[in-house]
């Protein structure tokens, strides 16, 4: 079948050294529409980890194939739209991880697009979080948020050198002391299941008009590790960020402390990550305010 393969995507699998799995994937798309009674449309343009698709179902059901490439484990997200059921994110309609393919609920523009001012949608992806959110214990196999503030640590010096060192001494130390509380702070007993990456083009919109969440990271962790997302969120506002964070505090009831601390975590390992792969201007904005946080 002919299969437009966006560029951003290529590349990626090109410079990973994984050429062959462009020559498999209209195979294993066209088996998938067999066996799922899908037709094929175009490809949706803009990400680089997944091939994504427009298909329509047998009962003409608009809907995405999702199939991720080399070494982009689809499983977590899997679980994350299993176990939300479409509450907070898209619905799941079909999966197999073997393969990486996800089938899921076509939604249509993002916030980003759809909403204006800034401030309303900090408060809208707060309230499509909110939704997501539900308790899950140890059983479930995702990574915790302690793992994650982890896995930063050992990441944000070596990326912080590698990027040319973006951002004073002071904001890294800044943001390991806030990974290592976050990470003392995890308790099984409250966490629940979280996104991980809550942003305005990650909430797209509901045929009812509501927003829900796509691309989950999939964490097992405390509430405030999404809401620390939305203070990273519009680095150019200007506005008062604390300000920001007693706003999210005091719409979810979770502590400002833990939040704010998440959103110096966000802020300072994308920024560097932003830096590190020429992603600008967001980098240097993001670094900018931590700097300036830190000064």
């Amino acid at each position: 079948m002919s299969l437009d393969i966006p560029d951003q995507v290529r590349r990626t699998v090109i410079a990973d050294g994984n050429e062959s799995w462009l020559d498999e994937l209209p195979g294993v798309v066209d088996s998938l529409a067999q066996e799922w009674s899908l037709m094929i449309g175009p490809s949706f343009a803009g990400g680089h980890a997944a091939l994504v698709v427009e298909v329509t179902l047998v009962d003409g059901t608009p809907a995405v194939l999702k199939i991720g490439v080399p070494g982009r484990d689809v499983g977590p997200e899997a679980t994350v739209f299993r176990l939300a059921n479409g509450g907070g994110c898209a619905k799941l309609l079909n999966e197999d991880v073997g393969r990486q393919a996800l089938l899921l609920e076509r939604l249509g523009a993002p916030m980003y697009d759809v909403v204006a001012d800034p401030a309303s949608r900090h408060d809208l992806l707060c309230d499509v979080a909110v939704r997501l959110w539900r308790p899950i214990g140890p059983d479930v196999d995702l990574p915790t948020g302690a793992k994650l503030a982890e896995q930063y640590a050992d990441r944000l010096p070596k990326l912080w050198e590698q990027a040319g060192r973006p951002c004073t001494p002071a904001t890294v130390a800044d943001a390991l002391d806030c990974m290592n509380r976050r990470r003392l702070a995890h308790d099984d007993r409250s966490a629940v299941l979280v996104h991980g990456d809550v942003h305005e083009m990650n909430a797209l919109q509901a045929s009812d008009g509501s927003y829900k969440l796509i691309d989950p990271a999939g964490l097992r962790a405390e509430p405030a590790c999404d809401l620390g997302t939305i203070v990273r969120c519009n680095p150019d506002l200007g506005d008062d960020l604390w300000a920001r964070t007693e706003l999210l505090a005091s719409r979810t009831g979770v502590d400002a402390t833990a939040i704010w601390e998440w959103g110096t975590i966000h802020r300072v390992v994308s920024g560097v990550y932003a830096c590190s792969i020429g992603f600008q201007p967001f980098g240097d904005l993001l670094l900018a305010e931590a700097d300036r946080l830190t000064a």
